[in-house]
């Protein structure tokens, strides 16, 4: 019975984690789209975690806010640092300087080998031969990607950007296991306490939401706020209590293969041939790191030869 639930609980994880891509995928060259014609990276916040409260707080006050509690306010705020407003903040910024393919590579492959590095500092996580060989890969594949926005600033900011992301979801991650965080209060803890700061934040920045059309806002809520503030958020949260961080990073590299997809028939916008070999190389990189780590953690819950 116990490994028929395991089955069943790999198999929710598995299909939340395609779910999960397809979601990033439109999320990054929706806010690359509307970033280029009207909305500000202040706007794509405030409709991000504005749509996300009308999901999650029905459902917080519901339950009288007892799983927030149950976290903790200094574990929800840490996690909201993190997870929260400013992580949307910083890759929109990022987006305002460098195309929906550079977020859509960067900010998984960063988020794999950060993963790897806090595991082992925080878990003493084992490093199987194949995810040190994927996170060498996924280095490797980043400089690639990285070398021909050398000669222009403004891009290379952008991916600068996108990297410090990956540090902030990857430190999430761990939290989460850490803490073992329930997905449902984690992750409302961290869309309402972002929502705190919103009437500020949109009263001293830029906006530009005026200029944009209702059907774009719309779009937009549902895209920022509804899937990629709540759905998405909570599927990461799902998968990595599920599985672990290490496993949850076996979904992440499809995201760029469908982000560049998906960016070239809606935004237009071509990967130069060395940074399609380098999101290639990152891809494989973080597959073979996520495989790595399911078969490091699965010889650890053998048992010991002659042992009982």
């Amino acid at each position: 019975m116990a490994s028929e639930r395991d089955s069943g609980s790999t198999t929710l994880a598995i299909f939340a984690g395609l779910t999960m891509i397809g979601i990033y995928a439109i999320q990054f060259v929706a806010a690359r789209f509307s970033l280029r014609e009207h909305l500000t990276a202040t706007d794509l916040a405030v409709l991000r975690f504005g749509g996300a409260a009308v999901v999650f707080l029905p459902i917080a006050w519901r339950g009288g806010f007892a799983g927030m509690r149950a976290l903790g306010w200094r574990r929800a705020l840490a996690l909201a640092a993190l997870a929260g407003l400013p992580y949307p903040l910083i890759i929109n910024w990022g987006l305002t300087y460098a195309p929906a393919a550079n977020a859509a590579a960067l900010c998984p492959a960063s988020i794999v080998f950060f993963s790897f590095l806090l595991s082992r500092i925080v878990f003493h996580d084992g490093a199987s031969r194949q995810r040190t060989i994927g996170v060498l890969a996924i280095i490797a594949g980043l400089f690639l990607f990285l070398a021909p926005a050398r000669g222009t600033g403004s891009v290379l900011f952008g991916d600068m950007l996108f990297i410090g992301s990956g540090l902030m979801f990857s430190t999430y991650a761990v939290l989460v296991r850490r803490w073992h965080a329930d997905p449902v209060p984690a992750t409302a803890a961290v869309v309402l306490l972002s929502c705190l700061p919103l009437p500020v934040l949109y009263l001293l920045a830029p906006s530009q939401i005026h200029a944009a059309a209702v059907g774009e806002i719309i779009g937009q809520i549902v895209i920022q706020g509804i899937l990629a503030g709540a759905a998405a958020m909570f599927l990461y949260t799902y998968i990595v209590r599920q599985l672990g961080p290490q496993a949850a990073s076996l979904f992440l590299p499809g995201i760029p293969i469908a982000t560049v997809v998906v960016g070239m028939a809606v935004l237009g916008e071509t990967p130069m041939t060395i940074q399609v070999a380098a999101i290639a190389i990152m891809a494989a990189g973080m597959g073979l790191s996520a495989i790595g780590g399911r078969i490091a953690s699965r010889r650890l819950s053998e048992p010991a030869p002659g042992g009982s």
